[in-house]
């Protein structure tokens, strides 16, 4: 079993390197403008990859899961689409989220208090937690010399103990670290100039 992991490709996915694998998983920001025209194009693009099943989340750029939801979703035929809810896949648990502490005036960021309520709803037994904002402290570190996840996330991480923590958000954070209990990953390719990660499971 391989599963791969991608996030914030802002429309330019047809930049970025997926190894093949047997679960596509991508983490938010999946278009640049936010538009249903985007998540469409995102689409067709799934659609051509090899990857039997795929899971995604929308990010702050996307804008229409959030205003348009019932539109937006219905056009992302070729992934399983989760948003505060759970599923699973060839036997392994998934929850996904996209929320992100509040930055500007973008879409599915709250404050932390706010953010701490969605975050009460992650179950525990999870294989696969995706999120589109880090917990903080993990592959958060911005270039302005800040950290820019959420505090109350990496408090529930520690007490469901996902097994693995795919996020994306701050891009030049992008990277793997690895806990006694946790795998966390930061997907985020550089608006879609990158590569996937991939991991097989044993």
């Amino acid at each position: 079993m391989r599963i791969v992991f991608v996030s914030d490709t802002h429309g330019r996915h047809q930049y970025t390197t997926v190894p093949d694998g047997d679960i596509l998983v991508h983490a938010g920001d999946l278009t640049l403008d936010g538009s249903l025209e985007g998540v469409e194009a995102f689409d067709r693009w799934l659609g051509t990859l090899p990857h039997k099943h795929k899971v995604v989340i929308a990010g702050n750029h996307d804008e229409c899961f959030q205003h348009q939801p019932e539109r937006a979703r219905a056009r992302v035929t070729n992934a399983i689409y989760l948003e505060d809810s759970a599923c699973e896949v060839a036997g392994l648990k998934f929850y996904g989220s996209p929320w992100a502490p509040l930055f500007f005036d973008w879409s599915f960021m709250l404050s932390e208090v706010e953010l701490a309520e969605k975050w009460a709803a992650i179950p525990t037994g999870l294989d696969v937690l995706v999120t589109h904002g880090p917990p903080h402290g993990i592959l958060d570190w911005t270039n302005r010399g800040e950290h820019a996840g959420s505090h109350s996330l990496l408090c529930r991480v520690y007490e469901t103990n996902p097994r693995f923590h795919v996020f994306g958000h701050i891009h030049e954070a992008a990277g793997r670290l690895d806990t006694a209990d946790t795998i966390f990953v930061n997907a985020a390719t550089q608006m879609g100039r990158g590569a996937a990660v991939a991991f097989d499971l044993g």
